[in-house]
């Protein structure tokens, strides 16, 4: 938690099968204080899936897109009441980090890059067998476009407790102007 007693957001943002939950659930048994775990696939997962089935592909799209709004302020909530929140999500859509830039707009956000090559991520999603294939790949080099990040990690070269480890080291460290903050300068909101 910082001064202003709003909690502290460790936003982790990758392609599908990147690693991003290895690395929260290590960072849940790294860090020093208590953080919430918060992935944009347990929203969803909370949807009845047979009703999103029977949906148009302009009904689901509005409806996924409404889900990914609710999640922004579920974790804005979560963290203005003062809790820390561990993040997990995929900024595939430009309008997603613009909303996240928005509706986090007073909060602190450390927003990190988690990365693997693209065989290693099309190796990781035919293992997990739950996914479209070519999803990731795809979503790849999109999630990153905006360019910026506090911190990145390398989930091929480091595992999931290095990464934790490496995220923890920086959150200790005072740094200037965030990579939220940068970016809000750069495209207003």
């Amino acid at each position: 938690m910082d001064g202003s007693g709003r909690g502290q957001i460790i936003f982790l943002n990758g392609a599908s099968s990147s690693g991003k939950s290895s690395i929260a659930q290590a960072l849940l048994r790294a860090l020093d204080t208590p953080y919430f775990h918060m992935a944009v696939d347990g929203i969803g997962a909370m949807r009845a899936k047979e009703r999103t089935r029977e949906l148009s592909p302009e009904q689901l799209a509005t409806v996924l897109r409404r889900t990914r709004a609710g999640f922004h302020r579920a974790v804005a909530g979560m963290a203005e009441a003062g809790n820390d929140i561990v993040v997990e999500h995929v900024l595939s859509e430009t309008w997603r980090l613009a909303d996240c830039l928005n509706v986090f707009r007073d909060l602190r956000v450390v927003l990190i890059g988690v990365r693997c090559s693209l065989p290693e991520l099309r190796r990781r999603e035919q293992l997990r067998g739950d996914r479209i294939s070519g999803s990731a790949v795809a979503q790849h080099e999109v999630v990153h476009a905006h360019g910026l990040y506090d911190l990145e990690c390398d989930t091929e070269a480091k595992t999931p407790q290095e990464c934790a480890g490496q995220i923890k080291a920086y959150l200790v460290v005072p740094h200037g102007e965030s990579a939220f903050e940068q970016l809000r300068r750069r495209r207003p909101v």
